[in-house]
């Protein structure tokens, strides 16, 4: 299922039905292995994403309301009309706002929410640590937050009475699908298409240029010290760009086994900027025992890139992969 299809919108009802006729077709499909693991493949993400159940039929630019949410956090939310009021306790989610042309509506935001300026003037409400009364001042129509990061916060928050929508995308598709379900739930759908419209379109020309290139091994680092392997964005997007991350054989992030990244020999390490004088990340890895035999290092192909548009699921993944595909092949994005 593309992205374009996951944008539809539909009741109960139908979503009922369309259950019982792909039922239908995978029982007469028989033993089809590609079909089931297509479908186990679908259900995993969908684990991972909110899905807008519009019990109202928006089918056009405008939101009609009331309309009932699954989010990821798989708690059903409801909105009974387009909220006025929005915090954001988590910076991607701040990100989304303002590109769909929601920050004037955005009352409050987590001190990490940096981007864009306009967020310096807004009233700030905790760090990692969420201020709940800081929030409750603020009287929203709903909160944003991460399950993922922000879980003690949602709890305590959804037992005061505030509407908490959460979201956690693990690829690059997802994070395009949460903009425009975003889009529909906040009365945003035209903007949030458009962006999600644009954000195709980057990947879409990356895909094309690196379809006949070389595969090559890839090494991440971003926390000294620590890689990342399957299931995660970075993973997803390094895969997206043409390149293959020697560390996927193992989920998630974890302390870097220096022995066995030698032995992959990686083509490319990708490292994020800081902001530093001297990347401390760079250190590290120019200062291990058998690393300079490694072909990155050797070649000097160890490239800084930009770091909160690749750890920060919003809008911006798309400059984030641009970089990333241009660190694994840069004959082809010149």
């Amino acid at each position: 299922m593309n992205s374009k299809m996951k944008q539809v919108f539909q009741s109960k009802k139908i979503v009922l039905v369309m259950m019982l006729v792909m039922m239908l077709a995978l029982t007469a499909c028989g033993g089809n292995n590609g079909a089931n693991g297509n479908n186990e493949n679908q259900v995993a993400n969908n684990q991972n994403q909110a899905i807008v159940e519009d019990t109202t039929g928006n089918q056009g630019s405008a939101s009609v309301y009331p309309i009932t949410v699954t989010d990821s956090s798989n708690t059903e939310v409801t909105l009974t009309e387009s909220p006025k009021a929005i915090v954001s306790i988590v910076p991607s989610e701040t990100e989304i706002l303002f590109a769909i042309g929601l920050g004037d509506k955005v009352v409050g935001v987590d001190e990490y929410s940096n981007y864009p300026e306009a967020t310096a003037d807004i009233e700030k409400v905790g760090d990692y640590i969420t201020n709940i009364e800081a929030v409750m001042a603020l009287e929203p129509d709903i909160v944003l937050a991460s399950s993922s990061m922000n879980g003690e916060a949602i709890t305590k928050l959804r037992e005061l009475g505030i509407v908490v929508y959460t979201s956690d995308p693990l690829t690059y598709d997802e994070v395009v699908d949460h903009i425009q379900q975003l889009g529909v739930l906040l009365d945003a759908q035209a903007q949030s298409s458009e962006v999600a419209a644009e954000m195709n379109k980057v990947k879409d020309d990356i895909v094309a240029k690196v379809a006949n290139a070389e595969v090559r091994k890839v090494y991440l680092e971003f926390d000294t010290g620590y890689t990342m392997g399957s299931g995660t964005f970075l993973n997803d997007l390094v895969t997206i760009a043409g390149g293959i991350n020697v560390a996927n054989g193992q989920p998630g992030w974890f302390e870097v086994d220096a022995e066995a990244v030698i032995i992959e020999n990686p083509a490319v390490i990708i490292y994020p900027d800081f902001g530093e004088e001297q990347s401390s990340i760079l250190a590290g890895i120019q200062a291990r025992p058998g690393w300079d035999a490694i072909d990155a290092v050797k070649n000097n192909e160890m490239v800084m890139v930009s770091n909160d548009p690749l750890v920060r699921v919003g809008p911006r993944v798309s400059q984030g992969l641009s970089e990333i595909a241009a660190a694994i092949h840069p004959e082809l994005f010149q």
